[in-house]
């Protein structure tokens, strides 16, 4: 397939080709991750474009739709398509500062790698070593109570003060006062552990609009992550499907508020589904906002009080960096416990910076098994990481 030529008389090449068309195409109507999945099935992103560019549907798309009672979308998609010029959609994205990032590039986060359900395409802005530390997802209710906003903010702020990259939607109520909250303690200490949101619609289109503020920040110290490009509304059903990359991102999820039949669930549902622990934040038996968080505690969710639940949950026993419940034994006896990979890696990080090219030439692991080991390793307490550069803990 020769590479297509824009507008602007640019000829994309395959690599952009394949980022281009696969934000294209994600920010078609009703094109969620699952139907880009259908389309991608077996083909290129540039094959896929010119598929739907031509109004020729696969049968395989063709066919949830009609599962789905859904109405025949092709030339709708065509006529979209057709006003869609991919290298202007590649320019507009680095002019806002926004990298958009498929599976196998070296920042594609290493949670995602092996998800049943991975985004076909990362709009990114900030920095995604955010997701380098142990993670922990906050999610909760919309309208929260006094009480849950000042849980969600202690939370945010506690977590972050013990090196923990706090994950949420960015949504009114509970998740905007977790990311608040981290936003404080990195205030007090720029080394306290990132926030990371993950919205439903473009990176320029800020829900609620109270919020605009609040993304700016959360970009600034950590990253902003979404499936679809510039430009797309965060429809209401685009938001189930942001809860499932919040749950895959997080190594705990915990609800502070949620109502019975809440949309908090999503994300638990999607957490569960990646054998992610589930914590949640006991309240009165009698409040609405607390019948779904006090549900999940009657079926075995984690009890979280306070931040050190989370934290022995994670592995680290309390609020400093690097602590973990190991009795004081070696760290490489520690290490050994989580793997072949974990040694390799442990021996390959030095007690000064290590750069990441350097542990996985010396670990001899691919990329994607480097990295997993080295957030094995942050997690236990063994390394941490300061500004892409990796270190021993204690030594």
């Amino acid at each position: 397939m020769s590479s297509p030529v824009s507008e602007t008389g640019r000829a994309l090449g395959p690599g952009d080709l394949e980022v281009a068309a696969r934000a294209a195409l994600s920010g078609l109507p009703g094109m969620g991750p699952r139907t880009l999945a259908a389309l991608l099935d077996g083909r290129e992103a540039g094959e896929a474009w010119g598929l739907v560019t031509s109004g020729r549907i696969p049968p395989e798309v063709s066919a949830r739709w009609a599962r789905s009672g859904v109405t025949d979308r092709s030339a709708d998609w065509a006529r979209k398509a057709s006003r869609v010029d991919l290298a202007a959609l590649l320019a507009a994205h680095d002019a806002a500062g926004i990298r958009l990032l498929v599976a196998g590039h070296p920042h594609w986060p290493v949670r995602l790698l092996s998800d049943p359900e991975p985004p076909l395409i990362l709009c990114v802005r900030g920095d995604l070593m955010a997701l380098g530390r142990p993670t922990c997802g906050v999610v909760g209710t919309r309208s929260c109570t006094p009480d849950g906003r000042r849980v969600a903010h202690l939370l945010g702020r506690e977590l972050a003060e013990a090196g923990v990259t706090v994950v949420s939607g960015l949504a009114l109520g509970v998740d905007a006062a977790a990311h608040r909250g981290c936003l404080a303690a990195i205030d007090a200490d720029p080394s306290c552990g990132p926030p990371v949101g993950v919205v439903a619609g473009g990176l320029d289109n800020v829900y609620p609009p109270s919020h605009v503020d609040l993304y700016a920040a959360v970009a600034g110290s950590g990253a902003l992550l979404s499936e679809v490009p510039l430009g797309i509304r965060p429809e209401r059903w685009r938001f189930p499907a942001r809860n499932r990359v919040i749950a895959a991102l997080s190594d705990v999820v915990v609800v502070v508020e949620t109502a019975e039949r809440g949309g908090s669930l999503h994300t638990v549902e999607a957490a569960l589904d990646r054998d992610r622990i589930v914590g949640a934040v006991p309240g009165p038996v009698l409040s609405v906002t607390s019948k779904g968080t006090n549900g999940l505690l009657a079926d075995g969710a984690l009890v979280v009080r306070e931040a050190a639940d989370v934290l022995m949950a994670l592995g680290l026993v309390s609020g400093r960096r690097g602590s973990r419940g190991d009795g004081g034994r070696p760290a490489a006896a520690v290490a050994a416990e989580l793997g072949e990979a974990a040694v390799a890696v442990y021996g390959a990080v030095g007690s000064s910076g290590t750069p990441l090219e350097h542990v996985v030439a010396e670990s001899g692991l691919g990329l994607g098994d480097a990295l997993h080991a080295l957030q094995q390793l942050a997690a236990a307490g063994l390394i941490e990481d300061c500004v892409g550069l990796w270190s021993r803990v204690g030594v």
